[in-house]
């Protein structure tokens, strides 16, 4: 079975239900007669050794915060649905008490709501991008009669030729409006600008939104824009979009409207329109799904126009592996892309992609995702289309990958799980132990109790707990070797026998007094051996198995 996580270890251990051994349909009389029970045998005043009068409170505690829950149907309703989290959320002390669980669990997701936007008014959700533009040309389109008559010029030369990094922030001023503020700085081939946007956006209704943008430091000049987002049926939206721009030359003014419909599951169609200084209208369709992604664009437009479609499959493994491949043909001529992704680690993911193009050339595009940064690496190798630059763009750095990924990120993400699996054991060692300290101090607390209750049950022949084991039950071969995974419980059972009876619930046995997990995230089971009018009897019951003692199918037939 898959490891159990913290939440789920708490879960287990803290069952309000398991611990007061009363059914999730137990009334109040049962829960009562639980509580008042519990409260007898681990109620402070009657123990006066210091130590376990300390422990004693501590389990009288943890038993009437279970009662104060399960003896209120309205906190009782939250913690069916939701847990002892559900009752952590703030506000429940303001809604009305009598609700149905329909009810409850939709105030549940609002309150929700407001504690995840109150988280997000203290984070700016930074975001970046940095991009080098390497000039590899020389590498292949070199001209040997001039590098002789250079220093050093028998070795290629490469040079970063432009760069370009930006970086944007959000910030929630209320529960409707958001602020972004986003920044570039550009350089190519030694001539700089750079630019910064400001955009506030507000949540008008559930179906639409509306913005402001700000531009400034363009080489263009400053822009001033209206952007607006609306629902209009469930499968279909509309944006629109208007830019005043203060140019040099004057005022320009420029428009888009792009509408969208989900044509079925797994597919959306585009129409959109610009007008303005280079007007296009735009056709597109684009098909997702689990194991694929197809994309058909179409473009009629003054300069650019042109047809595109691209295909990426996806692979179904851990690493989350892509590859991809695209045709764009226009007026400014053909490129063809192909390439790969893949998630190299918990947060990064590495992508390669090769463009070919007439009269581009041939340019490897290199992509690192680390986070909510970017790293883009475009590295142009030739301007013709030559087949050794498309043989070492797409070879190279496949075998690059296959070393660092072999030598480096293999080792390395190796010795990370092998970190978390450390940091679980010992958070889960540590978990154990306390649970064992605390059990341990409520078997101590019992031995007086179960002495009474022994002796009225010989007295009349009633029911004696022999033996009882709790956990995970090996094969004799291994059994020392696990015998930590299985703990004694006789006295904590005993101590529940009542009337000559012993009824456990349907929930986890881990939570009972006296009990705790001692194999986290494994299948466990009771072992249990008692004698009843002087008969022997034996069962073994699945944790969260309900288990009625004494019955006569557990009797052990004596041998003849």
């Amino acid at each position: 079975m898959a490891a159990t996580t913290e939440d789920d270890i708490e879960c287990n251990t803290q069952d309000y239900y398991s611990l007061l051994n009363v059914r999730k349909e137990a009334t109040l009389e049962e829960v009562k007669s639980s509580y008042r029970r519990l409260c007898m045998l681990y109620h402070p005043d009657k123990h006066r050794d210091p130590e376990l009068k300390r422990q004693a409170e501590q389990l009288f505690n943890q038993v009437h915060q279970a009662y104060e829950v399960l003896s209120d149907a309205h906190s009782r309703a939250i913690y069916d649905l939701f847990g002892k989290k559900g009752l952590e959320v703030e506000g429940w002390e303001v809604v009305e008490r009598k609700r149905t669980p329909a009810e409850i669990r939709e105030e549940y997701e609002r309150l929700q709501r407001e504690r995840d936007e109150r988280r997000l008014q203290q984070r700016t959700n930074p975001k970046g991008t940095i991009s080098v533009g390497v000039d590899a040309t020389d590498l292949f389109d070199r001209y040997d009669d001039d590098f002789e008559e250079m220093p050093g010029g028998g070795f290629p030369h490469i040079e970063i030729n432009k760069m370009r990094i930006s970086q944007s922030i959000e910030a929630p001023l209320t529960n409707t409006d958001t602020a972004m503020l986003s920044g570039s700085l550009s350089t190519h081939n030694g001539s700089g600008w750079g630019n910064i946007n400001m955009t506030v956006r507000r949540v008008l209704s559930p179906k639409g939104w509306g913005e402001v943008e700000f531009d400034a430091g363009d080489v263009l000049g400053p822009l001033l824009g209206l952007k607006g987002f609306c629902n209009i049926t469930p499968r279909c939206f509309l944006t629109a979009q208007c830019n005043l721009r203060f140019s040099p030359r004057g005022l320009r003014q420029s428009c888009s409207l792009m509408t969208a419909r989900r044509l079925d599951q797994n597919t959306m169609g585009y129409l959109q329109w610009r007008w303005g200084l280079n007007s296009t209208m735009t056709t597109s369709l684009v098909r997702d799904t689990k194991t694929s992604h197809f994309g058909l664009d179409l473009q009629l437009g003054v300069p650019h126009s042109y047809l595109m479609m691209s295909y990426k499959y996806k692979f179904q493994d851990e690493d989350k592996t892509e590859v991809k491949g695209s045709l764009k043909t226009g007026w400014f001529g053909t490129v063809v892309e192909y390439g790969a992704e893949r998630k190299i680690s918990r947060h990064s993911v590495l992508s390669a992609t090769v463009s070919i193009g007439v009269p581009q050339g041939v340019t490897l595009k290199i992509k690192l995702a680390r986070a909510s940064q970017t790293y883009l690496f475009p590295v142009h190798l030739t301007d013709q289309l030559l087949p050794s630059a498309v043989f070492y763009a797409t070879v190279g750095p496949l075998l690059v990958y296959m070393v660092v990924h072999r030598l480096i990120i293999i080792p390395y993400t190796k010795a990370q799980k092998e970190q978390e699996l450390e940091l679980q054991r010992k958070s889960s060692a540590t978990d154990i132990a306390k649970k064992k300290q605390e059990a341990e101090s409520a078997v101590l607390l019992m031995q007086e109790s179960v002495r009474r209750i022994i002796e009225a049950e010989e007295s009349k022949m009633g029911l004696i707990i022999l033996n009882a084991w709790y956990g995970k039950f090996v094969s004799d071969t291994s059994q020392k070797q696990d015998k930590a995974k299985v703990i004694d419980v006789t006295v904590p059972l005993q101590c529940l026998v009542k009337d000559s009876k012993l009824i456990l619930t349907e929930a986890s046995k881990a939570g009972l007094p006296g009990f705790y997990d001692p194999c986290v995230g494994e299948e466990k089971s009771l072992k249990l051996l008692y004698q009843f009018r002087g008969v022997m009897h034996q069962v073994i019951s699945a944790d969260a198995e309900p288990l009625r003692v004494p019955k006569q199918s557990h009797r052990i037939e004596s041998e003849s």
